[in-house]
């Protein structure tokens, strides 16, 4: 059995700690510039398997802080006590410090091993584990470092080359710089011989690159968007019904939920509109299928002459199947989808949500691990759906994200390979109640907005609604639990940014460069023990 010296741990759950106050709804963003700097010291002089226990000191601090908001969820509205509640948020916690966790242990092997500068070692490898955390096993890469700084502009520009995984990359790279310079006395001590030149020639490009990276900033802030032939205006309503979760599908309340978008939405006619936004599942009927409501909706746009998105359940029509147990799917299943409805009340567009959320929107393995069909029973059972499409209208086309999605960039800027002008974010975060978890979802999305160089228009049932440029700035928001409308004219494009076109390049750099040094190190171990042998 190995002894925790609490001392020893400090300066990780430190880093941890302070690195919640970075993000939303503290949105302390400098504090992530360097509250990484004692963790990266600690590791210094640890053994590996000390180095283990370590990161996941910091990551757990680090993940629950940022993630508590799971709590509310899971205690209000899925029927789990506080305690259990909190246990579900700590363990996927401890599953996420994990890659905290590989970080130390890599790190700290990787850095007795070689005379090479922190930041080599750091930011390729933290960059590419958060890269992995994102797609592993459905992937949830919520609370990546990047997102600490979506409200400076400058820096988050060059996310349109590397994704949010630039943006996190830097923030490593800066701690660890200050950390180089703070450990170079104790490494040549260490070793009389010490190149303390590559220390600080790592310095002084950390500081090239975040120059480069604040004039590269600066440039598209003042250029995106100013070409008048690559722009046009288009003016958009967003309806915000601020919906309570446990009434949005009580029968009691169906004609109330409807009547309050129908009026929103009249009073939003008023300022002349493209088209209007309803969020996710606004509908309080299965449209299609219920037909006097979808009758009545459809008529409502028509009468209205502007195109309305909005976020329903779909029935879809499936062959009858039964479990082990013999219940039957009655022949038809559900998804969560987004339909357009032109100024002619005709549906010309329909979108499927193709990232479900785990355990709340399906269940993984649940036709492998048959036990869990009992164990969950009451989550939600929604197909998949399978392709990008967009919606044109004559404007121009946008791509529709349905709520978590918006988390993935990968997911995001598959919409717009071949082209698009709009990204429509539609979402209901009433499950995140008034925690910081809808304002960390907001944030997010603009640097979908960024990445994409597409300015995005989020839809949201409770809030947080908005308007966000091709450059990330927010031109307009809702507050949260508040029934209300917005409308803006935004300026869309043609642009294709080089992460669209070629996505995750950045990511897949570092993780090849990560490979490579770890397998050098390791050949230089062997080198060195054959040697040793030798001498012997």
């Amino acid at each position: 059995m190995f002894k925790i010296h609490p001392s020893r741990y400090f300066p990780a759950v430190l880093s941890g700690t302070a690195l919640v106050f970075a993000f939303p709804t503290f949105n302390i963003s400098m504090l992530a510039w360097i509250c990484i700097v004692p963790f990266l010291i600690s590791l210094y002089s640890m053994d590996g398997h000390t180095a283990f226990r370590a990161g996941l000191f910091f990551g757990l601090p680090y993940f629950f802080g940022t993630q508590s908001w799971i709590y509310y969820s899971v205690n209000h509205y899925g029927g789990v006590s506080l305690l259990p509640s909190l246990l579900i948020v700590l363990l996927l916690s401890l599953y996420e410090s994990l890659y905290t966790a590989i970080f130390g242990f890599l790190f700290a092997k990787a850095v007795k091993r070689t005379d090479l500068p922190l930041t080599i070692i750091a930011a390729p490898l933290w960059c590419s584990l958060e890269y992995i955390r994102g797609y592993l096993f459905s992937g949830f890469p919520w609370s990546l470092l990047g997102y600490t700084q979506y409200n400076s502009l400058p820096i988050i520009q060059i996310s349109d080359i590397t994704g949010v995984y630039g943006v996190s990359f830097l923030i490593i790279l800066v701690n660890a710089s200050l950390a180089d310079i703070y450990l170079l006395k104790v490494r040549q001590k260490e070793k009389p011989l010490f190149p303390y030149w590559k220390t600080l020639s790592s310095v002084a490009v950390t500081a090239v690159l975040i120059a480069a990276t604040l004039l590269y900033g600066v440039y598209k802030l003042r250029s995106v968007g100013t070409e008048k032939s690559d722009t046009r205006q288009v003016r958009i309503s967003i309806i915000q019904g601020s919906i309570e979760q446990d009434r949005k599908w009580n029968p009691a309340y169906q004609r109330k939920v409807f009547n309050i978008y129908k009026r929103l939405t009249l009073e939003a006619l008023k300022e002349n509109p493209d088209m209007v936004v309803w969020p996710e599942t606004a509908l309080p009927f299965y449209f299609g299928r219920d037909k006097e409501q979808t009758t009545e909706l459809t008529e409502f746009v028509k009468k209205s002459g502007v195109p309305l998105l909005t976020g329903t359940v779909l029935v879809r029509n499936r062959p009858v199947t039964k479990n082990r147990d013999g219940n039957s799917n009655n022949g038809y299943m559900l998804s969560n989808s987004a339909v357009l409805i032109n100024s002619a009340g005709k549906l010309t567009y329909t979108y499927d949500k193709i990232h479900l959320v785990p355990f709340g929107e399906y269940v993984p393995l649940k036709s492998t691990l048959f036990f869990l069909d009992k164990l969950v029973k009451g989550i939600g059972d929604y197909i998949p759906g399978k392709n990008y499409v967009k919606a044109e209208l004559p404007w121009g086309q946008f791509g529709t994200i349905i709520c978590y999605e918006a988390i993935f960039p990968g997911l995001v800027r598959k919409f717009f390979r071949h082209g698009g002008n709009l990204i429509v974010n539609i979402t209901n975060d009433a499950w995140f109640g008034r925690t910081s978890g809808p304002y960390q979802h907001f944030s997010m999305s603009v640097f979908r907005a960024v990445e994409n160089r597409k300015p995005l228009v989020r839809a949201a049932n409770t809030g947080i609604s908005g308007f966000i440029d091709a450059t990330g700035k927010v031109l307009k928001k809702t507050g949260l639990f508040k029934e209300t409308y917005i409308t803006e004219d935004i300026l869309i494009n043609d642009d294709i940014s080089f992460y669209t076109r070629f996505g995750d390049m950045f990511s897949f750099l570092n993780i090849i460069f990560t490979v490579l040094l770890f397998i050098s190190l390791l050949n230089k171990v062997e080198r060195t023990q054959k040697y040793q042998g030798g001498v012997t």
